[in-house]
């Protein structure tokens, strides 16, 4: 029946239809009641036709250039940089007189390709071009000089003991959060770059020392004093305080320019012989195996301080001439650098004498002014067995 009344109803015509859908587009926007209503004007952003409404109030004022990021087919003009030394990853933990039999990777400058004006040999970026003249295995004079006066001209008149001691109680934890961590690859170059960006701020800034650099802090604070050119004016254990200079100007702070990834270790002798010299290979094997038997002297933790490790080394050897100790918790290059820094992983040697004096180092620590307060290097702590 529903069917029925359905197919009896008649159809609209198709030409009304189009009259219909004719009107409805053929209506102009202007006579919609809703725009009227609203008043709604679109932003000239939108606008099909963006005119500039607001004019330059300043014309004569030159216009900021619009923002573009940096891309890498731009030409980078590279960055020159007067300091007076090699640039190295790690000043502590790569030495210039040992000199490797390989290398792991292409010399590519781990600075960036164009963005420094010295050539990367595959170790460092020396100061002077080794196509002229090679520096490799000693300093060159005239960058020695230079680096002492600039080190003077900085550093100025030294301080006094009550100087001293304001600088020290600034840079304790109670005061201030600032600090630098000096971990398992030593003094880095880039590092350098965020000690002057801490002295932008505080003329003396906190070192805390952890891991294989600590088997040898005199190393670490010969090296910070001379790639800095600042003071150290306190050192408890492994926690230095560097300070900057009276004469230090941030705003002529020297160029460093940072390294944009850390280059490949090159290949070093091995650290462990075949035979140990003055022995045979059976003399060697036998004492390889009693060496085993040894008590451990002691079981060094992962990122501790080593500081007094040498200084045991060397009183173990009083009473025995092999010394085990136990470097399980480490990783093993860590382990195969302080066996580098003690350079006695075997044996003391057939003609090893201990110091006649009973010392074993007699070099002091210096500062400014010496107290009583002073935290210094102990005399069992200074050289650590190069």
């Amino acid at each position: 029946m529903i069917l029925t009344r359905l197919s009896r109803q008649k159809q609209l015509p198709l030409s009304i239809t189009a009259t219909l859908l004719t009107r409805h587009f053929s209506t102009s926007p202007s006579s919609s009641k809703l725009r009227d209503h609203y008043s709604f004007q679109p932003p000239p952003s939108l606008s099909p036709n963006p005119q500039n409404t607001t004019p330059n109030p300043n014309p004569n004022k030159k216009q900021k250039p619009k923002y573009r990021p940096p891309s890498s087919l731009d030409q980078i003009k590279p960055t020159h940089s007067d300091l007076p030394f090699d640039f190295r990853f790690s000043y502590t933990e790569s030495s210039p007189t040992v000199r490797p039999i390989g290398l792991r990777e292409p010399k590519y400058s781990p600075f960036g390709p164009g963005r420094l004006d010295r050539e990367w040999t595959g170790v460092c970026a020396p100061a002077v071009d080794p196509r002229v003249k090679s520096v490799e295995g000693s300093g060159d004079p005239k960058l020695e000089e230079k680096r002492r006066l600039l080190r003077e001209r900085i550093q100025g008149t030294p301080l006094t003991e009550a100087e001293r001691k304001i600088l020290v109680e600034k840079c304790q934890r109670n005061r201030t959060k600032r600090q630098i961590n000096l971990g398992r690859d030593g003094l880095t170059h880039n590092m350098l770059n965020d000690i002057h960006n801490h002295w932008k701020y505080t003329e003396a800034v906190r070192i805390k020392c952890l891991g294989v650099p600590t088997v040898d802090m005199r190393n670490v604070c010969t090296q910070l004093e001379d790639k800095t050119f600042g003071k150290i004016i306190q050192r408890h254990g492994g926690t230095l305080i560097l300070y900057r200079g009276r004469n230090y100007n941030h705003k002529k702070r020297p160029v460093i320019p940072l390294m944009l990834w850390k280059p490949h270790e090159p290949v070093y002798p091995r650290l462990i012989k075949t035979t140990i010299d003055g022995l045979s290979i059976e003399e060697t094997k036998e004492m390889r195996k009693r060496g085993l038997a040894v008590p451990v002297l002691t079981k060094l933790a992962k990122n501790g301080y080593y500081g007094s490790l040498a200084p045991m080394v060397r009183d173990a050897f009083l009473v025995s001439e092999l010394v085990r100790i136990d470097c399980t918790g480490l990783e093993r290059s860590d382990y195969k650098k302080i066996g580098c820094k003690l350079r006695v992983v075997v044996w003391r040697g057939r003609d090893y004498k201990p110091p006649e004096d009973g010392r074993f180092f007699s070099d002091r620590e210096f500062f400014d002014e010496p107290s009583g307060d002073v935290e210094r290097c102990d005399s069992s702590d200074e050289r650590n067995g190069q």
